[in-house]
Order: structure tokens, then sequence, then C-alpha cells
């Protein structure tokens, strides 16, 4: 398997589907998500020129943020799993950007452990935006109440969403919740016009199509670079 040309490949789809919804490729940020895969593969698509990474798993991901930064090799970590508790610390401290906020106390937690010479997290809220039960993230209803409180803490950026929608084949659906997510984004950036609102992180391997096509900024890809999960 070769990680620069599936790279390559991705970038190339990115461009053809941002061309397809008239819409500039530079709009689109590729997150390689490189949970469970060894820091040889991440070397590899670092050297295919990929710089920001997405992690499921807290200390597997801060294992890897070390051995980085240890080669100095300045890469941007992203939280992208269901965070407990008692490991809010470790994502305060060593990643980037934190993708699935749903909890105000989960954002206080963080703001109070973010070391004060790092730059403010940055973070999305992850919205629940197909109401499954097993899915974490907040109800559309609650997204400006917990917004407006992530505002008001000096450790936390909020840059926007984030959404896993339920897996479909049915293109019609994923569009339908992609766009219900964009309107939202929208709602965000009119409610916070001072507030960096930048980021709509949405689309994976199978549905990158129509989450580009719905206004995405950030796709994170898994399998289509790295291949399946062993």
């Amino acid at each position: 398997m070769n990680i620069q040309q599936n790279l390559n490949q991705i970038r190339q789809q990115i461009t053809q589907h941002c061309r397809l919804a008239q819409r500039s490729a530079d709009e689109v940020r590729l997150l390689a998500v490189s949970k469970t895969k060894p820091v040889e593969a991440i070397l590899a698509a670092y050297q295919a020129g990929q710089t920001a990474f997405g992690e499921n798993y807290v200390q597997e991901g801060v294992e890897k943020i070390l051995f980085f930064e240890r080669q100095n090799i300045p890469l941007e970590w992203h939280f992208i799993g269901p965070l407990q508790s008692n490991k809010t610390r470790l994502v305060a401290e060593h990643f980037d950007w934190m993708q699935t906020l749903d909890r105000a106390k989960t954002a206080e937690r963080l703001n109070a452990q973010r070391p004060h010479f790092k730059a403010p997290l940055n973070v999305l809220i992850q919205i629940n935006i197909s109401d499954e039960s097993s899915k974490s993230g907040i109800q559309p209803a609650e997204m400006l109440t917990l917004a407006k409180q992530v505002q008001n803490l000096p450790h936390l950026c909020l840059r926007g969403l984030m959404a896993i929608p339920a897996p479909t084949d049915n293109i019609a659906l994923q569009e339908q919740a992609f766009a219900k997510m964009h309107a939202l984004f929208l709602q965000l950036q009119q409610a916070l016009p001072d507030a960096p609102i930048d980021t709509l992180s949405m689309g994976m391997s199978d549905d990158m199509p129509s989450a580009i096509k719905c206004g995405s900024t950030m796709v994170r890809i898994g399998t289509a670079i790295f291949g399946k999960r062993g």
C-alpha cells in the first residue's frame, strides 16, 4: 500500500468534488485519521505533505504526539473520539484541536487544564445530527447555549461544528443530514459574529462527496489513506 499515492488520490477527489460544487479546493482541509496506525504510517503521510492528523483514543494519541515532538516534526493533532472526563487533562495538555465537545462541564475542565503557555485549544461542538441514541453530540437546539458558554472560556477557541451522521448509502439522506449541519454552521456564524467560526468538520471516506457538496470545510479520512484497520 502506497500512502503517498492514496493521499494524492484523495486530494484529487477533494479538488474534483469542490469543482462540482463550484467551490475552491482551498476551502476543504484534509484530516488524516491515524487511529490504530503506527507512527511509520503517519511519518509516510507527513513525508507526502500531510500535517493534520486525527486520533480517537487519548493515550494512543498522546504517545504519537510525544514521539513526533521528540523528532522535532511539527504536526497538528485533532482529538476526534468521545472524551471521558478523567482524560480531559491529556487532551488539554497535548492536542491542538478537540472536535467532539458536547458538554459544558467538559469545556470547563479543558479550559482549566489547558497550559497557559499554549495557544487556546481549538474546539468544535459535536452535533448529533441523526438523533442516534448510540452517538455522542448535542441536539441542534442546544448548540447556541453551549457555544456561548465556550466563548466565555479564555483558553478555548470555538472554531465551529462537527458531526458523524448515521451511515447510509442513500445519497439523498446523506445530503439531508449534511445540509442541516451547514444550516446550523451558518446560524452559529451569525449568532457569534466576533468568533472565528470557520470549520465544519463532516465527511469521511464513504460520504465525502456529499459532505463537500453541502459545505464541509474539513473531511476526516482514514481508511482511504491508511487502508482498513487490522
